[in-house]
């Protein structure tokens, strides 16, 4: 039987897709790759039971980004920048922008690195103004170059963004103001009538950046998301993440909205077609809307956001409630500790200490991964 090269590849690349979909369960991966996180090691003579740490999506890549890869796989000798150009164009068709408002990246992590140092090296000594806790990687790149990095608190009690005080430390120093929506760890989404006004105000005096990598988990991400601001042409920037609901999170892909001056600039820092490759981005184009796979992976997710939080009441546990695949709640011992012997139990998780108070972040997984949590949970409470 005679079989060219093309097929060959796609069959083998098939075969594969189906092996590893068949193996999965019983191959957790261990090592997080949260950025600015150290390695979770397998608790001793034991197995991982389940991965709760790094708010990955168990459920992606969906099976038309799969198909889509193993197609993709014997193209790879082709530069992909048509393919670049092609979801450009969706998503801004999806988004209501022009298509040179959209800069794509492997990952949004790359794009907050991006923008940290085109604001930075911009006006050098500046400032970026966030809340905290949160997602810190844009932050932290800036400090890095010199940047200063001022940290209001959360609320009180409610633990969201303190918007007030974030637009009263605004000065001529302020370089960026950084906002994380839904926030990173707590799971809190902000007041999206309240955000819009807030961007209306300040982005008026200075950059604003939204960091919406979990919008999708909101219950209308339309509603909370700031993109409308870009289209009024504010000053405004919005990064997205095809890491979370569509289950890319190791084909690193992302995106950043804005004004197309300002991409401009932050592309010489970093993003563009040039580091993606061309599976990543026919994933990208095949699952970008998927409408039945991103209703199927947020209904599992909130499956098992509710799981969570009757698991935690009935261990006597309060919760913030998230608008995100993650939960945090406050704990009842040291965090190092807690993280010790929940992974003795094969889960990893996260803590955090802030407001007096150590934190559990727990990612939503599939539901044996949930059990397993359960059960390590009512072992050491």
């Amino acid at each position: 039987m005679s079989i060219n090269r093309r097929d060959w590849l796609r069959t083998s690349m098939l075969s594969g897709l189906g092996l590893a979909a068949t193996t999965s369960a019983f191959c957790e991966p261990w090592l997080d790759t949260e950025a600015s996180v150290s390695m979770v090691m397998p608790p001793k003579g034991g197995m991982m039971k389940a991965r709760l740490s790094a708010n990955e999506n168990p459920y992606g890549p969906s099976p038309k980004a799969l198909k889509a890869i193993s197609e993709a796989a014997s193209d790879g000798f082709l530069y992909p920048f048509s393919y670049a150009g092609q979801l450009r164009k969706m998503i801004a068709e999806q988004e209501g922008v022009a298509e040179e408002q959209i800069l794509l990246a492997p990952g949004s992590g790359s794009l907050l690195t991006a923008a940290a140092m085109y604001y930075t090296y911009l006006k050098p000594g500046g400032s970026i103004i966030s809340a905290d806790p949160t997602y810190e990687q844009l932050m932290r790149a800036a400090v890095q170059h010199g940047a200063k990095w001022e940290k209001v608190p959360l609320t009180a009690g409610g633990y969201d963004h303190n918007l007030a005080e974030m637009e009263k430390r605004i000065s001529d120093e302020t370089n960026l103001v950084y906002v994380n929506n839904p926030n990173n760890p707590t799971g809190v989404t902000i007041d999206p009538v309240a955000l819009r006004a807030f961007v209306d105000r300040v982005s008026v005096k200075k950059p604003v950046f939204v960091d919406e990598a979990y919008i999708h988990y909101t219950s209308d991400p339309k509603k909370f998301s700031v993109i409308e601001n870009i289209r009024k042409g504010q000053n405004v920037l919005v990064a997205r993440t095809f890491s979370k609901i569509y289950g890319m999170a190791g084909l690193r892909l992302g995106y950043l909205v804005g004004q197309p001056e300002t991409l401009a600039a932050i592309s010489k820092w970093g993003g563009g077609p040039g580091g993606l490759t061309m599976t990543t981005l026919r994933a990208g184009l095949a699952c970008y809307t998927d409408e039945e796979f991103i209703k199927y992976s947020l209904a599992k997710g909130l499956e098992a956001r509710e799981f969570l939080y009757e698991t935690l009441k009935a261990n006597g546990y309060t919760y913030l409630p998230s608008g995100t695949n993650f939960v945090l709640f406050p704990i009842r011992m040291k965090g190092d500790d807690f993280v010790s012997r929940m992974m003795e139990q094969g889960v990893s998780i996260r803590q955090w200490k802030f407001d007096g108070q150590y934190w559990c972040r727990v990612s939503l997984g599939t539901m044996p991964q949930m059990q397993a949590f359960a059960q390590g949970l009512k072992v050491i409470s």
